[in-house]
């Protein structure tokens, strides 16, 4: 979905797979596969790279957080243990 602005000023929510053409007429007008036409204030090229941007963001996947890197254990640098002595 981008977000794009009416030639009121409001906002838009647009799903991005259903853009079929975008038109300078000199507004922008976009052809939906919907049959719907929107006239917006953002130029072509700036919808385009909206588009390509949401298309990588897909494209990346889901940011997965796997939290804070674990610990890891602490492990007791080994002492020096004395040479066994001879029986006698």
């Amino acid at each position: 979905m981008i977000v794009l602005t009416r030639l009121d000023g409001k906002e838009l929510v647009v799903n991005a797979d259903h853009i079929l053409t975008a038109e300078a007429t000199p507004d922008t007008v976009l052809q939906l596969t919907t049959g719907l036409r929107l006239m917006v204030r953002e130029p072509v090229n700036e919808v385009v790279e909206k588009v390509a941007a949401w298309r990588r963001r897909i494209l990346a996947g889901p940011e997965v957080s796997h939290g804070p890197e674990p610990r890891r254990p602490v492990v007791p640098f080994p002492r020096s243990v004395p040479a066994p002595t001879p029986e006698e």
